[in-house]
C-alpha cells in the first residue's frame, strides 16, 4: 500500500471496496424494491395503479401484483376513485406510513463483514465515515 495516491486513485479503491461491501441479497433488494414502491404511491397520494408504474418504471401488471401484496400486508389502502368507479385509488395505510417512515433495515451481511472487524478497526472505520461525512 502506498501513500501519496491521487485522489483518483482512492476514489477508485473506495468504489471497489464499497461495492464489494454493500453487495446485498434477495431480502435488501425486496425491501428496497417495496419502499420504493410504498414511496411512489405516497408521492401521488391518491394514486392510481398506473402512475405507480411509471414512477417506479415497471409495468402496471407487475405494479399490480406488488400492490397486492402490500395491500395484504396492511401497508395501502385501495379504494374506489369517486371521480372513476373503474379506477382506484392507493394510499399509504397508518402501518404503511411507519413503516416507511422508519429507518430502513440495516444490510444484513455488511452488518457481519463489520461484526468480524475488532474493535481498534471498527474506531478506524467510524472516524473515516465521519471524514467522509464532512
Amino acid at each position: 500500500m502506498s501513500w501519496g495516491a491521487t485522489p483518483a486513485d482512492l476514489a477508485e479503491r473506495f468504489l471497489v471496496i464499497a461495492r464489494n461491501w454493500m453487495a446485498d441479497g434477495p431480502a435488501e433488494r425486496a425491501e428496497r424494491a417495496r419502499r420504493k414502491l410504498m414511496e411512489a404511491v405516497r408521492k401521488a397520494e391518491p394514486a392510481t395503479l398506473n402512475q405507480v408504474a411509471a414512477a417506479v418504471g415497471r409495468g402496471a401488471p407487475t405494479i399490480s401484483r406488488a400492490i397486492d401484496a402490500l395491500v395484504r400486508a396492511g401497508l395501502i389502502e385501495r379504494t374506489p376513485d369517486p371521480d372513476n368507479r373503474r379506477r382506484l385509488a392507493l394510499r399509504l395505510s397508518e402501518a404503511g406510513r411507519a413503516e416507511l417512515a422508519a429507518r430502513p433495515r440495516t444490510n444484513s451481511a455488511l452488518g457481519m463483514k463489520f461484526e468480524r472487524l475488532a474493535h481498534s478497526e471498527l474506531r478506524a472505520v467510524e472516524r473515516a465515515i465521519e471524514i467522509l461525512e464532512r
